[in-house]
């Protein structure tokens, strides 16, 4: 089976009804942070800093899912200046120069009293693998590895850095018993 074989089979994995019966009982949504929150491009400066681009309607998306009880965390790989400058701004949680991400995950988790059914994942890449098959809930932007998508719940419509991210906040928020009849 080729790429694209693939590609249909994971988008069709879940009926609609489950997808939402999933994203109904999510309680933690873990994100990525290079390739989710961002294009997966860096800028680096002669001087060595470097700089990222995020989608503002991503930072919007977090602060509505958060409001509707839902907690959100950064865990990533990088250990960078932007990714704490970023999440500071949206006033979430991160974990840096993570080397086991599905510990970071299940730490956060455990902390926060929420079970592994009840957290969504966000990924992008085979490093997300471990996190994105312990969750209840997986998900890939639209411009992920392939690799991943026989793993995954859910694939955005929009590519890392474009509101994929803000197309899961919205999911999410949607789910919710209180949001129906609102949206």
């Amino acid at each position: 089976m080729g790429k694209t074989g693939k590609q249909q089979v994971a988008e069709k994995k879940l009926s609609h009804s489950q997808l939402l019966k999933k994203a109904a009982a999510i309680r933690l949504l873990v994100l990525d942070f290079d390739g989710v929150m961002t294009d997966n491009a860096v800028y680096v400066f002669q001087d060595g800093r470097e700089a990222v681009r995020c989608n503002r309607s991503d930072g919007l998306g977090i602060g509505m899912v958060r409001r509707a009880g839902v907690e959100v965390v950064v865990i990533s790989t990088e250990a960078n200046p932007v990714v704490s400058a970023r999440c500071k701004k949206l006033n979430i949680e991160c974990v840096q120069n993570c080397t086991d991400k599905l510990a970071a995950l299940r730490s956060v988790a455990g902390r926060l009293g929420v079970a592994m059914e009840q957290t969504a994942f966000v990924g992008n890449d085979v490093n997300d693998l471990p996190c994105l098959v312990a969750v209840g809930l997986a998900a890939a932007v639209r411009d992920c590895l392939p690799d991943i998508l026989p793993h995954v719940h859910y694939r955005t419509e929009n590519p890392g850095g474009h509101g994929a991210v803000r197309e899961i906040c919205d999911l999410l928020r949607k789910s919710r018993p209180a949001a129906n009849g609102k949206n």
